[in-house]
């Protein structure tokens, strides 16, 4: 009786495994996705919901602080800017800084008036210091917007005048050029802007970069207004910004049929 009853249970319960299909039938996938390409769907839109998450996050993250809208690639050079040459043989611009000689509260001034501070090394007779005042801070522009982000100590690399360091040290200037390595005129050298942290230290570790030799206008020009605009913190490479401030001036050019200054 115990083996009629199995029978009659295995053939309501069917078999216990799948039976082999027959020949020349196929098998029918079941509705729906297979399971490898729903996980790459899925796959693909995690990728999307975390992209877009992301986009979100960075349009919330404050800009650095002293960024803001950058001015045009390009502006008037007239009226041109004459430089004033001075008893020591440097030419100098009237707006540079005429401070104390100590670059902590030069730096301090400059923060509270919302500018950057650099110093400028120059030497009599440098022909690219003349250039620089001549033939790059003569254009109105340059001029303008130089005078209204910076505030600039000018240093003569032969000077003997006392100078007091960022670390208090007190030296000549021709002793603070050496200490800081600077070998040739002009060498501009832009300070960080907030100096927290740094108490006590001196040269290289207060930079944020150096500028030297002759540089044309438009570097020129495109160095400051990477400084004061912190373009560095998002991109530490200025040739980046260069070159799209560059396709800015061409695309002016083009369209106003004018000269690139």
């Amino acid at each position: 009786m115990r083996a009629d009853f199995a029978v009659r249970r295995a053939r309501l319960d069917g078999p216990r495994y799948p039976q082999a299909p027959r020949r020349g039938r196929r098998l029918r996938a079941p509705c729906g996705l297979l399971p490898r390409a729903r996980s790459r769907i899925e796959a693909a839109l995690l990728a999307v919901l975390i992209a877009v998450a992301t986009a979100g996050l960075a349009a919330m993250v404050p800009a650095p602080s002293g960024a803001s809208e950058l001015p045009p690639p390009t502006g008037p050079i007239e009226p041109r800017v004459a430089p004033i040459k001075g008893e020591d043989g440097i030419y100098h611009q009237s707006w540079f800084l005429n401070s104390f000689m100590d670059l902590r509260e030069d730096h301090a001034n400059a923060r509270k008036a919302g500018k950057r501070l650099a110093i400028i090394f120059e030497q009599r007779g440098c022909i690219y210091c003349i250039k620089m005042h001549k033939d790059v801070l003569s254009r109105r522009y340059i001029n303008d917007y130089v005078r209204k982000n910076f505030d600039i100590v000018q240093m003569d690399l032969w000077g003997s005048r006392e100078v007091t360091d960022f670390d208090g040290k007190t030296l000549t200037e021709k002793k603070l050029a050496e200490r800081w390595a600077v070998l040739f005129t002009p060498t501009v050298v832009f300070i960080k802007d907030d100096l927290t942290g740094l108490e006590g230290k001196w040269g290289r570790d207060l930079e944020v970069l150096r500028m030297g030799l002759g540089i044309g206008a438009n570097t020129f020009y495109d160095v400051f207004t990477w400084v004061r605009h912190k373009v560095y913190l998002k991109d530490p490479n200025f040739q980046r910004f260069h070159l799209k401030r560059i396709r800015e001036r061409e695309a002016l050019a083009t369209k106003g049929g004018g000269k690139r200054s």
